[in-house]
């Protein structure tokens, strides 16, 4: 069967791919384009695990296809540390011992920076809220939502 062609912009690169109709750009960020930062935890867009930045809104790349993306502009976790500097939610999430098993930890990242994006300030009620699509297993959520405080702190100063 013959592929379908994707010209796109992810991380601020421009990228082309050939995929399959039915495949999902969850599959053709990790198995074409070798961007594993986003996980597949369930499949079904419930856990978040697999979220990406989809031209400035937030989506679970398990539920979009990956001929969707043509000409349209995608954020993955890997376009968030520049070189060797860590983005300030990197560095907060380390600190705060924010992250276990790993598994969540990217969507929770780009949930994180999505919402700090739009809301500079956010109280703790705006962060649960804006982490809401996003589940853990490992940590409980406390450390998460503090670390992304400290992140917003840290980047209002920036």
């Amino acid at each position: 069967m013959a592929g379908v062609a994707v010209s796109t912009t992810i991380n601020g690169d421009t990228v082309e791919y050939l995929c399959q109709p039915d495949e999902t750009l969850l599959d053709v960020l990790r198995d074409r384009l070798g961007l594993t930062g986003a996980k597949e935890g369930c499949g079904t867009g419930d856990c978040g695990a697999c979220s990406i930045v989809l031209d400035d809104r937030l989506v679970c790349s398990c539920l979009v296809l990956g001929a969707e993306a043509e000409g349209r502009h995608i954020e993955t976790v890997e376009g968030m540390a520049h070189g060797d500097q860590l983005h300030p939610l990197q560095q907060k999430f380390l600190e705060h011992a924010a992250l276990q098993c790993g598994i969540c930890t990217p969507g929770f990242l780009i949930a994180a920076k999505d919402l700090l994006a739009k809301n500079p300030d956010p109280t703790e009620e705006e962060i649960r809220f804006g982490l809401a699509g996003n589940l853990c297993r490992c940590t409980g959520y406390d450390k998460i939502v503090r670390a992304v405080q400290d992140a917003a702190t840290v980047m209002k100063g920036a």
